[in-house]
């Protein structure tokens, strides 16, 4: 069963001094790139609260100092989404795994983002078990018990009934006129279902895929039965869009709106891809953003079907809004040598880093602000109105 948060902007405890805290409210003064669709200006952020604060990560190696969780911390969010690479179990030993589970748990920073706000969690593939693993992982029953209990997830939640991690939940907020905003989390499982890709040294792989020289580990995997979600779960999340909800944020462990570069992604199953951009066409689901981990770096990327051949070569409509994916990574690691992202909005953050997604009404819409911190400032904010997010 879903658990329904029900806020109030005036809620002291969670929402009252997030604006002061964030300091979000003058992005020239962070010295980063401010990519917005609508300008807020200083003068009318200084006096807002925002709505409501979503702050995740990933790629946190449990023997490394942590300052990014009391970064995330210190803006006040409302829940701290987990987006894989939790841990580095990278074993097949049960006890080994169990043991940085505990770790991570024991540590102050860690400890400390527990006790301040709510947590929600996914995995990948380091904290699933193996590097790349999917569904073939020999220890993914043992694995979803130590992740369930590592995360405290209830006993009576939908995840402990069924295969899988993914889940759901659902918050509700007020307006300024004291009409409710839905807000509804949808929280992916990219490795319990998901299919073998098609490694680049297959002798079937492509050379090329739309112009594009196979790089990196992975080609597009082109056979419309592999899958990446499963039979099961794709019920699910159409069930989930067919929910009401003002926004909702897709929880995945691998970035889903870059373009093609041979590291685990969406990317590799397009067929996929384009299912799930078909679904939030057909479903009718307004407020779709995703958030996005893995790579260890930071970017937000925005999927505007009109402009990508590849997916509407497989099929998704070209008329649905754009796919924003704000992608966080890591807590702990690193990667300097960055790929190329035709869909990227701004640059890159090659820092430790986590994501904010922060909600404001401003002049009767709702403000969706995605940005990312390190340990200095804001490097990329970018501000996107929910209205620009609807069929």
């Amino acid at each position: 069963m879903n658990i329904l948060f029900i806020m109030n902007k005036f809620n002291l405890c969670l929402l009252s001094i997030s604006i002061i805290l964030t300091g979000c409210a003058n992005p020239s003064a962070q010295q980063g790139v401010y990519n917005p669709e609508v300008v807020i200006t200083d003068d009318i952020t200084q006096s807002l609260e925002p709505l409501f604060v979503v702050a995740f990560g990933s790629c946190s190696d449990e023997n490394k100092p942590q300052p990014m969780l009391d970064r995330a911390v210190d803006q006040n969010p409302d829940v701290f989404v987990y987006l894989g690479d939790n841990i580095y179990g990278d074993t097949y030993d049960m006890s080994e795994l169990k043991e940085k589970y505990d770790q991570l748990r024991s540590k102050p920073e860690f400890v400390r983002l527990w006790q301040a706000t709510q947590v929600q969690a996914t995995w990948d593939d380091h904290d699933y078990g193996w590097n790349d693993m999917g569904r073939h992982y020999t220890k993914k029953v043992e694995s979803e018990q130590l992740f369930l209990d590592a995360w405290q997830i209830p006993e009576s939640s939908e995840r402990r009934q069924r295969p899988g991690i993914y889940g759901d939940q659902r918050y509700v907020v007020e307006r300024l006129d004291g009409a409710e905003i839905t807000i509804q989390l949808i929280i992916l499982d990219s490795r319990y279902f998901r299919d073998d890709l098609t490694s680049k040294k297959n002798p079937n792989a492509p050379d090329s895929y739309y112009n594009v020289p196979i790089k990196n580990d992975y080609a597009p995997t082109t056979s419309p039965d592999s899958t990446l979600l499963g039979n099961s779960q794709w019920t699910w999340v159409e069930q989930r869009l067919r929910e009401p909800a003002d926004v909702r944020i897709i929880a995945s462990s691998i970035q889903f709106g870059h373009t093609y570069n041979g590291w685990e992604s969406w990317t590799n199953l397009p067929h996929e891809r384009a299912r799930m951009l078909s679904l939030i066409k057909e479903t009718g689901a307004n407020g779709v953003v995703f958030i996005s981990g893995d790579v260890h770096w930071g970017e937000i990327s925005k999927l505007d079907i009109s402009k990508d051949e590849v997916m509407q070569a497989y099929g998704a409509p070209p008329s649905l809004y754009p796919i924003y994916d704000v992608t966080s990574s890591g807590i702990t690691q690193e990667w300097y040598n960055v790929e190329p992202n035709g869909h990227r909005v701004g640059h890159v953050v090659r820092q430790n880093n986590v994501g904010l997604i922060e909600l404001y009404e401003i002049e009767n819409d709702i403000i969706l602000r995605m940005s990312l911190l390190d340990l200095e400032g804001r490097p990329v904010i970018h501000d996107v109105p929910l209205s620009k997010l609807r069929h």
